[in-house]
């Protein structure tokens, strides 16, 4: 049994699902004055193609409550469209019920107020061009009421009271676009200042109890770490008739000299009397070095690199800590899919660009936005750790990370660091 989809709550959804809530009460009462106008009143009007009017904007309502139901994000040029079919809507309207002299003309301030409040710079003056241009058309071609102009030609009404409403108009209508879109702007970059500055908080607070959490977990592997060590060199010892054997017992002495390795350089990191600045040094030279030493830890991965060709050099601000976040990536990539592994290497002008594509299962579109903001995984045993401090990391050297699904499969994870100056 199938269940009705909510509607999408994403804000440009939201502010078309209001548009369309305002767009069916204002023409439900402008039909309503239309009856007590025709009916008590006795005005003149061409019935049938007002009501053919209103009948249109119904159809649109409905149409436009349902495309709300795919699932499918609203964009500006789409909202942007919506407000011109009102605006043309109401020209109809007036253009059949008295022109400018129908008092209700000012209502053209509306969808100028609404795309003022929603829509960027150019589409709220498009919208007040066009309101402002319906206007102007209305002074002089338009059906006369005549209850409304007190006369029957079809400039009867064009005196000084309407040219006085349509400046009035002009006027309001500017206003309202330059002043309601600066108070929305500030207003917007106020709330996305406040969310970013929340978000900081809230991850370096992460990243503070991962970190305290790490350096005690750091010091206490240091005893089963030497152990390990010790007892790998005497089976060794004892193992020297069996090639095949000293070899898987070499590689384990290797995986565990790196993790020494590794924790040394953890507990020389948290010294912050020790903690320099990045240092400045060829991207494409990092990196290799990154991934052979990477190679060390995960010998069954299979890769190849590719590095675009320019003129320049690409220049890093690199730490140990941006180290290891690349490593956390690629490790990602290997658990997804050990076998040919593409990393890639790529620059501009003023970022350098690190691509690693696997071909695993790809990302869940359910946790995609959520990776690297909190701890999120995409493994059945994993926490979202490396993610979250990956994320961090890279953020703190004024970078970003993003995660796509290839169209051939896999996942493309793609990191974005600034351009350094050329080292001296």
């Amino acid at each position: 049994m199938q269940t009705t989809q909510p509607l999408p709550l994403s804000t440009p959804n939201r502010n078309l699902v209001r548009l369309t809530i305002v767009r069916g009460i204002t023409w439900t009462g402008f039909l309503a004055a239309i009856i007590f106008g025709v009916e008590v009143l006795g005005f003149e009007l061409q019935v049938t193609a007002v009501i053919g009017v209103v009948l249109v904007m119904a159809v649109i309502n409905l149409a436009t409550w349902w495309r709300l139901g795919r699932h499918r994000a609203v964009t500006d040029g789409e909202y942007l469209l919506h407000l011109l079919a009102d605006v043309a809507g109401l020209t109809l309207l007036f253009y059949f019920t008295g022109g400018a002299s129908n008092p209700f003309i000012t209502y053209y301030l509306v969808p100028v107020t609404i795309a003022a409040a929603t829509l960027p710079w150019r589409c709220a003056w498009i919208i007040a061009a066009t309101s402002m241009l319906g206007y102007s058309a209305l002074l002089a071609f338009h059906y006369p009421v005549p209850q409304l102009t007190g006369g029957h030609g079809p400039t009867a009404g064009l005196n000084l009271h309407v040219l006085g409403m349509w400046l009035n108009f002009a006027l309001s209508a500017g206003l309202v676009t330059f002043f309601i879109y600066k108070m929305a702007h500030a207003l917007r970059s106020r709330e996305q200042a406040l969310s970013r500055t929340r978000e900081a908080a809230l991850r370096n607070e992460q990243v503070l109890a991962v970190a305290t959490q790490a350096a005690g977990t750091a010091h206490e592997l240091g005893t089963p770490l030497s152990t390990m060590a010790v007892l790998l060199s005497e089976m060794r010892a004892e193992a020297e008739d069996n090639p095949m054997l000293q070899k898987d017992i070499e590689l384990l002495r290797q995986q565990v000299d790196t993790c020494k390795s590794r924790l040394q350089q953890l507990v020389e990191s948290a010294d912050r009397r020790r903690m320099g600045e990045p240092q400045i040094t060829d991207a494409e030279v990092w990196l290799a070095g990154v991934v052979q030493r990477w190679l060390v830890l995960r010998p069954d991965v299979s890769h190849h690199m590719t590095v675009s060709e320019h003129r320049s050099r690409p220049w890093l601000a690199v730490d140990t800590t941006l180290e290891q976040a690349l490593t956390n990536l690629l490790n990602n990539a290997a658990d997804a899919n050990p076998d040919d592994i593409v990393i890639g290497l790529d620059w501009h002008d003023d970022e350098v660009i690190i691509d690693i594509r696997d071909h695993g299962p790809g990302v869940a579109l359910a946790i995609a936005d959520q990776l690297g903001e909190t701890f999120v995984s995409t493994k059945s045993k994993g926490m979202g750790i490396g993610l979250f401090l990956t994320h961090a990391t890279i953020n703190r050297f004024g970078g970003g990370v993003s995660l796509y699904n290839h169209p051939q499969g896999g996942t493309l994870t793609e990191v974005v660091l600034p351009r350094a100056p050329a080292a001296e």
